[in-house]
């Protein structure tokens, strides 16, 4: 080996095989953060019945909660769930239980970390009991605060985020010629 491998082999450290389930810790490859926007952190962006500040999603909230919860859960599952498992899910457990506000309250607990957002007005279980409709109407205003398209999802809103990186494939020169 000459000096330059061996030089390479010293600042990069060896890689190892990813283990199901558990994420990359490093690729490589930038990934810059999301544009955050809204208040302070801390705050949410909008209050709890703000709903007609966004009239289309109070309404689709209103008559069809599943869809505007899976894809709150996508973004806040950053893609590991789609839209569509769980807004089934979701809907699956309205139509068993009608109590769906043992499910939703984790994903509002979850969303309240990442973004380290209050507890308010009060616990997030009690918040999705009480009034199921203005909190997710309100989850959905945070992340759209955030810089997420909800139509999108995850997946949709990273390719739109990297798109003016910088990233590029080499050009392609030709194949091999005789």
């Amino acid at each position: 080996m000459g000096k330059a491998e061996d030089s390479m082999e010293k600042s990069h450290p060896p890689v190892e095989p990813q283990e199901y389930g558990r994420p990359l810790t490093a690729t490589g490859i930038p990934m810059p953060a999301l544009n955050v926007q809204g208040g302070d952190p801390g705050q949410w962006s909008t209050g709890l019945c703000d709903c007609c500040s966004d009239v289309p999603n109070c309404c689709l909230t209103c008559w069809c909660p599943c869809i505007t919860f899976g894809q709150i859960a996508e973004i806040v599952d950053q893609g590991s769930t789609s839209c569509g498992a769980s807004g089934a899910l979701y809907a699956l457990i309205a139509v068993v239980t009608g109590c769906t506000c043992i499910y939703s309250c984790f994903y509002r607990s979850r969303m309240r970390t990442q973004y380290k957002l209050q507890e308010s007005p009060c616990g997030d279980c009690l918040v999705h009991c009480c009034c199921e409709s203005c909190a997710l109407c309100q989850e959905y205003r945070e992340l759209q605060h955030r810089g997420f398209d909800m139509s999108l999802g995850w997946h949709g809103n990273m390719e739109k985020q990297n798109q003016g990186q910088g990233v590029t494939a080499a050009p392609f020169v030709g194949g091999m010629n005789r």
